[in-house]
């Protein structure tokens, strides 16, 4: 429009330039919002969003919420090293003795040693197959001419088979390790001579899931009733489909299930949550709220949105709140390593005090969104990040501190995390499992492995145990 134009305009119809304003400026309202949330989105990372650390570009600096212990790099005094040690009684021993004096060349072949230095090297013994043949006798009666034949052993059913302990190998570096079949089989034949096909190995994951189901139920039994649990989700594909794996757990205790669905009907359909007596620690996904008893949320969560809320919109209430979560936490750890179990009331009250003074900060800085002419009439408007996580801390604002008045919740909800974390590892290496058979297969695997590797046990012993059908079960105590 031209300044001629914009006089005629004026001077004629006022109410439409009146009206043009008005729309100009809700496009432009509109296009500063689309901005600030482009923005938002370019500079979100691992460190101020959801976003795993993998998907930070190389321009991304690294960061961590971890503060300086002020301690020396290495070993703390008192750490206990470890190292090779001689042992008492070799399998070999190589007696090297010199053949000739090394000043006059006398020959010491017949000389008895004065002292004899020690040296050991602890290796691998020649990696070989062990082949064992079963024989049953068929024997006649002297008394009936009846003869009987001797039964094999349940676990020994064909000509020719491989025994539990390679399938067990097997078993440990397709579930554990994540090794594709294919290489799995190439690495025992490198080490032994011969592997088993990849066929082969799906047949033992497939026996030891069934050989399992009691235990499972066992570690389920034991999740229901332990204090405290930790519980979130991950996207997995399932032969091209979006599916979830879902995990409660405990620092001992460690259980997965797959399902369709991420929310509630999962949730349900699973069974555990809604069996679950102690406190519940998660993210603060809807589903879990709809289950009564005590809830903790992950602040390592809070910490990278108020981080994004104070480096993107530029507000300070956001890196007060962080820093006062951080010093709770500090006031936590301090007090455990003085011998406390618990805050004084009046530290814990004036952290309460701090922590809703900065809520109102927050509020004040972001007043709820209003209707506008121009706007949408009816529906919930959009909020705004920043009002959200206000409104999250403030409605749930026992379970955001429930870590400062008991000593025994966890800060975050690492825990599930760390749990769930081998499972985007291995939808790195496979991309997808082919069907939900063998997802469910994973599942109670992994579950049952990450038990056993919390609580120290040997998984190959144990998996050699499971397809021998004597699967050990975990310590089940309660935490």
């Amino acid at each position: 429009m031209t300044r001629a134009e914009f006089d005629t305009l004026a001077a004629s119809a006022p109410e439409a330039l009146y009206a043009l304003f008005q729309a100009q400026a809700a496009q432009l309202a509109a296009l500063t919002a689309r901005v600030a949330q482009l923005e938002a989105r370019v500079g979100g990372h691992s460190q101020n969003s959801h976003r795993p650390p993998s998907s930070d570009g190389p321009r991304t600096p690294p960061r961590s919420q971890r503060e300086r212990s002020g301690k020396a790099p290495g070993g703390q005094p008192g750490h206990r090293g470890q190292t090779l040690t001689m042992v008492a009684t070799p399998d070999t021993v190589v007696a090297h003795h010199p053949a000739a004096c090394g000043q006059c060349g006398a020959s010491l072949a017949d000389v008895p040693a004065v002292t004899v230095a020690r040296r050991q090297v602890v290796d691998l013994p020649p990696l070989t197959l062990a082949v064992t043949e079963h024989q049953a006798a068929t024997v006649c009666c002297p008394r009936c001419r009846a003869q009987t034949v001797a039964a094999f052993p349940g676990q020994v059913a064909a000509p020719v088979q491989y025994g539990p302990r390679l399938l067990g190998l097997g078993v440990y570096l397709r579930h554990y390790q994540l090794l594709p079949y294919a290489r799995i089989r190439e690495t025992l034949r490198d080490l032994f001579g011969a592997g088993p096909a990849c066929d082969t190995l799906a047949m033992a994951g497939a026996a030891a899931h069934a050989a399992l189901a009691p235990v499972e139920a066992a570690i389920r039994d034991a999740l229901a009733a332990a204090l405290l649990a930790h519980t979130d989700e991950t996207g997995i594909r399932v032969a091209g489909r979006r599916e979830w794996v879902h995990v409660v757990s405990t620092a001992r205790l460690t259980h997965y299930a797959r399902h369709a669905k991420r929310g509630q009907i999962a949730t349900a359909a699973i069974g555990l949550l809604p069996r679950l007596s102690g406190r519940l620690i998660h993210d603060g996904w809807a589903s879990y709220w709809h289950y009564p008893g005590a809830h903790g949320l992950c602040n390592a969560h809070h910490l990278r949105e108020l981080t994004a809320v104070a480096e993107q919109a530029g507000q300070g209430w956001a890196a007060d709140l962080h820093a006062l979560l951080r010093a709770m936490l500090r006031h936590v750890h301090q007090g455990r390593a003085a011998g406390r179990v618990a805050s004084p009331p009046d530290e814990c009250a004036a952290f309460v005090a701090r922590y809703r003074a900065a809520l109102a900060a927050g509020y004040a800085a972001n007043p709820p969104p209003t209707r506008t002419p121009e706007g949408p009439q009816r529906g919930r408007l959009k909020r705004t990040p920043a009002r959200n996580l206000l409104d999250r801390l403030s409605a749930h604002e026992d379970a955001v501190l429930a870590f400062l008045h008991d000593w025994t919740v966890p800060f975050d909800n690492n825990q599930a995390e760390r749990d769930l974390r081998m499972l985007k590892v291995q939808q790195k290496i496979s991309g997808t499992f082919r069907d939900a058979a063998g997802a469910d297969v994973f599942c109670r695997l992994r579950g049952y492995l990450a038990t056993l590797r919390k609580q120290g046990q040997p998984l190959l012993a144990a998996l050699a145990l499971t397809l021998a059908g004597q699967p050990p079960l975990p310590a089940l105590l309660p935490g």
